[in-house]
């Protein structure tokens, strides 16, 4: 058994009663096809009307993220964990593991809705939470859920207009746009 297995195995059976992993599934269920991402950007595009693009870029973010994570999903085509003796304690919209959907919607999340002015400390506890849940209820491995969240942070960072090459794009054309910047460029501003 490897060390992916071994680790599957420990979250399939430690802090498991009825009642947990009923609550774990239910959870779990907000993450489906990044729903409840999807649903923090459109409420965010809806209350925030000066910044209605800027929630509409993160929200198209997370539903870009989930397309790449499904296309992954069909080129890797890694198979769901089998315990025969630990069955699945939900249900999968597909039998392919590798990366992580949950995990990498979920981290892009984070990083996009952080970026707009939402808390990141729970931001990233309901990422993280959505992430681990796939672990307890036995759907993915641990490398599953840890590709899913690089692969979220990186696409959110990236996407998400973290990117220094779209940071220098912007401070380019903030100098572009501005004279006086573009005049203390020159060497024509006093000295302070």
């Amino acid at each position: 058994m490897n060390l992916d297995e071994r680790l599957l195995r420990l979250a399939r059976t430690r802090g498991h009663t009825p009642a947990t992993e009923r609550a774990v599934a239910s959870f779990s269920k907000l993450g489906e096809h990044a729903g409840v991402w999807l649903a923090i950007g459109l409420m965010g595009a809806a209350r925030d009307v000066e910044r209605r693009g800027e929630w509409r870029r993160a929200t198209a973010t997370v539903a870009g993220v989930y397309a790449l994570n499904t296309a992954i999903k069909q080129v890797v085509g890694r198979r769901r964990p089998e315990l025969p003796d630990l069955p699945a304690l939900t249900g999968t919209p597909t039998a392919l593991s590798f990366p992580s959907a949950h995990a990498s919607t979920a981290f892009a999340g984070a990083v996009v809705y952080s970026r707009l002015g939402l808390p990141t400390p729970p931001l990233y506890a309901l990422a993280t939470g959505l992430a681990l849940s796939r672990l307890y209820l036995g759907v993915h491995y641990p490398s599953d859920v840890v590709a899913g969240a690089a692969l979220g942070t990186v696409a959110g960072a990236i996407y998400g207009g973290r990117s220094p090459f779209v940071a220098l794009r912007r401070e380019a054309q903030r100098l572009a746009d501005d004279p006086t910047d573009r005049s203390c460029a020159a060497g024509s501003c006093a000295k302070h």
